[in-house]
């Protein structure tokens, strides 16, 4: 979705600026200021100091890569299941059915989720279950990464609504009740966006233009630019501004339930997509993106 001149002529790129929140600020205040304000003005910030490493960041990406430069035949064999682990092919997902008239998006994923035995009885539960992992001898070491990066940002999410705890005047420990989010439903999505030149007179994007629907949503990204957010999704035209990747920090995007949650103190009028220019990965953390409640969702993401 790309800004148009009334003319029909592609306008001038409009990047956003997004507040920053630093986790290592000492000054509480500040940060719970800065995030309030965030998610008054669009619900996205940029998060640094959050205590996962930049060398494990990029060990993460490298193998996320490694996983979706496995030919297809390899990847379908931990296609996604019921409960949503596993791989989703090129095209698998539609976020916007009303522009997106031809196509799905133009990304592939693969979807981790918090591991539960099969022979638990919580693994009855949607959403809950055993992950789907490539096999050791085609990528060594694959999942012990992701299940360490699962279990790093989902610290950095909890931390994260602690801070959405005291902005919205409540007990900073109120999320970490264990009827809130002590079993919560954190889906981290790697996801690797095609080849191809986003083409909104054909429908064709990385990923449709939607809002999440969890709680907060951690996403990390390699250094290519195509995230967009419309601040005001009501607008006629709606403007689309890009978001610029900053190394080593996470995007932060607040997700519907947090909507409902906060009792519309924190109104989502943002709409959010993914243009694609050159080949883009994504690291995402869903509390769904991380899902909690509970949802919380981590996306990592890249071309």
């Amino acid at each position: 979705m790309e800004n148009q001149s009334q003319n029909g002529a592609e306008a001038p790129v409009k990047v956003s600026t997004l507040n920053c929140i630093d986790l290592s600020n000492p000054d509480i205040h500040q940060s719970v200021s800065l995030l309030k304000q965030a998610c008054l003005d669009c619900g996205f910030f940029y998060l640094v100091n959050h205590g996962i490493s930049q060398e494990f960041m990029d060990e993460v990406f490298a193998q996320s890569k490694n996983f979706f430069h496995l030919p297809l035949n390899e990847k379908m064999k931990v296609l996604r299941n019921e409960k949503h682990r596993g791989y989703t092919p090129v095209l698998d997902e539609l976020l916007d059915p009303d522009n997106q008239v031809q196509v799905g998006d133009y990304k592939e994923g693969y979807y981790i989720g918090v591991e539960v035995p099969e022979d638990d009885p919580e693994a009855e539960k949607p959403f809950y279950g055993p992950n789907v992992w490539p096999a050791d001898g085609v990528l060594p070491g694959w999942r012990q990464t992701m299940e360490k990066f699962h279990h790093e940002a989902l610290e950095v999410a909890k931390a994260v609504a602690r801070v959405i705890a005291l902005a919205l005047d409540l007990e900073v420990d109120f999320f970490d009740k264990p009827e809130m989010l002590g079993k919560p439903i954190a889906t981290l999505r790697l996801l690797h966006y095609e080849g191809q030149i986003s083409d909104p007179s054909k429908g064709i994007y990385g990923a449709g233009a939607h809002s999440d629907y969890g709680l907060i949503t951690l996403l990390a990204t390699d250094d290519v630019m195509g995230l967009q957010i419309c601040k005001d999704r009501d607008a006629k035209p709606q403007i689309w501004e890009y978001v610029s990747p900053i190394k080593g920090a996470f995007i932060v995007n607040l997700g519907d339930m947090l909507e409902r949650w906060s009792n519309c103190t924190f109104k989502l009028h943002t709409l959010w997509n993914l243009v694609m220019t050159v080949w883009s990965n994504v690291c995402q953390l869903a509390i769904q993106k991380i899902i909690l409640p509970s949802f919380c969702q981590l996306d990592a993401a890249h071309t």
